[in-house]
């Protein structure tokens, strides 16, 4: 019988649909492969790993910008029961050295222009790595094709490197049966997840969904989306560009019939709706846009249904420590489900109109990677010993249930005594019909300890009065909360991710 350890559950998949189209990916000899040639070329590349020492529990650091290579890597380690490790192509030589480390990395596939940065006399571990557009395709045709291993399981890892906001970054540790249910549909992506593998075989009976994934597969999100489309039957149509461009991501969707776009934040989803606006793509086949690892604006929302009548925007919450946890309604407020509360310090569930921190008990992650403080305050249980991952975003409950976000715990302001929330002063700021794009941080202040101030990218590229912009917050927020200050810019910085960059928002204050 088969696990739940991703292979496993690919290769029900595979073996299902074997002549679907499973990747579309630019470029390359894999540039676009069938379920059953993305499954013998990950056989080939875990034959390949096997023969130099990889093998259970295992680190396989993947270093690479999207490509096809870097899912036939992560697909190849599942089935050697290792885990693949995500690592940021951004990182310079000190950050690659800690994260490849503290993984304790024993191979790494990379790209050639990549491993010039990695520092391999500091990685005691590593001893084998793979250049793609090297000797990776050499590799790959001198190792067997065949399906050959021997029997995985549910509790084998899957790990996750997450930045954050602060801090380095940290290794969440993940059973692969848990990240399949929480993060990754669990086969039936809104539904129940399936109690057998055997049950992803009924996607040969459906007509598959062609979702076109833009975030980075070193990401959480690029990740998901991925596998939610594989462990479906769907095709993957995989952005491939160093970076984003909404008129080619778009020409992209008209030429390969792409249906669902998923995007990040409002710093793909704006841009995407400026060029819908054009009218310039009448063969765009897409019904739905998904976001997730940033919010979504009202404003940018709205567009986006002007642009396609009738689409459907699922707008949605999640992170590394806890899944999926639910898309917005169109309030902009969530509905959890029942694996989710709003904890008090008491890790007890607020009542109505309380404030807490959202958390996920039932299939969530084992720990942090190597960091049992960082696990301890994370992985909490409670009086009643049900054991949560919190997951850093303050929430506000309402009479009805819902949930509204008030914004990660990182990046509180205390200012005067109270704590701002920056994600709420941003989604307000976004109202504001001037404004393109907003990031709020803390400034030093004598007398507050931090003021509370806005780097502000505006949608024509005249400031509006900073009079006018504090009003306008005032209208929705307490006047601690609004912004002292304002910087404004043609354009704000965003992290690989797609995240906002408050690093370098803190530069400008």
């Amino acid at each position: 019988m088969r696990s739940f350890n991703l292979a496993d559950l690919f290769e029900t998949v595979a073996d299902a649909c074997p002549d679907r189209t499973a990747l579309v990916a630019a470029g390359g000899p894999a540039a676009r492969l069938t379920y059953a040639g993305l499954d013998a070329r990950a056989n080939r590349a875990a034959h390949h790993l096997a023969a130099a020492g990889v093998g259970p529990g295992d680190r396989v650091g993947v270093l690479s910008r999207n490509r096809a290579e870097w899912l036939e890597t992560m697909i190849a380690c599942f089935k050697l029961r290792a885990a693949p490790v995500n690592v940021n192509h951004r990182y310079v030589a000190d950050e690659l050295a800690y994260l490849l480390g503290d993984a304790g990395c024993v191979a790494l596939v990379a790209e050639g222009d990549l491993l010039p940065a990695v520092r391999r006399d500091r990685l005691p571990d590593l001893r084998h790595v793979v250049a793609i557009d090297g000797d990776y395709e050499e590799a790959l045709a001198a190792a067997s094709p065949e399906r050959d291993f021997g029997p995985r399981s549910s509790d084998d890892p899957y790990l996750l490197y997450t930045g954050g906001t602060t801090g380095l970054p940290k290794g969440v540790l993940w059973r692969c049966e848990d990240v399949f249910v929480a993060a990754m549909g669990g086969g039936n992506f809104g539904g129940d997840p399936v109690r057998d593998p055997e049950e992803l075989a009924a996607c040969a009976g459906r007509e598959p969904l062609r979702m076109q994934v833009h975030a980075p597969l070193m990401h959480g999100g690029g990740q998901w989306s991925t596998w939610i489309t594989f462990l479906t039957g769907g095709t993957v149509v995989l952005w491939t560009g160093r970076a984003f461009d909404a008129a080619a991501a778009l020409r992209l969707a008209e030429r390969e019939r792409s249906q669902i776009l998923m995007l990040v934040g409002d710093g793909m989803a704006r841009p995407v709706a400026d060029e819908l606006a054009t009218g310039g793509y009448p063969k765009l086949a897409v019904f739905a846009f998904g976001s997730g690892g940033a919010p979504l604006s009202p404003a940018v929302r709205e567009r986006l249904l002007a642009a396609v009548p009738g689409a459907y925007v699922s707008d949605n919450l999640g992170g590394s420590e806890t899944g999926a946890m639910g898309a917005a309604e169109p309030s902009g407020r969530f509905r959890l489900g029942p694996e989710f509360a709003v904890l008090d310090d008491g890790l007890r569930p607020v009542p109505p109109g309380g404030e807490g921190i959202v958390a996920r008990a039932g299939h969530i992650p084992v720990a942090y990677w190597n960091d049992p403080d960082r696990t301890a305050a994370t992985f909490v249980t409670d009086p009643d010993g049900r054991r949560w991952a919190l997951q850093g975003d303050h929430a506000r409950v309402a009479e009805d249930g819902t949930v509204t976000l008030l914004g990660r715990g990182s990046l509180v302001i205390n200012t005067g005594g109270e704590k701002v929330f920056a994600e709420e002063v941003e989604q307000v700021l976004r109202t504001h019909p001037a404004v393109a794009d907003a990031i709020v941080v803390g400034a030093p202040d004598e007398r507050l300890g931090r003021r509370v101030t806005a780097v502000v990218a505006t949608a024509s590229g005249t400031p509006p009065p900073e009079a006018e912009l504090s009003a306008h917050c005032r209208r929705h927020l307490a006047g601690y909360k609004t912004p002292r200050a304002y910087r404004f810019v043609a354009e704000l910085r965003r992290t690989p991710v797609g995240k906002p960059d408050y690093a370098w928002a803190r530069t400008l204050v």
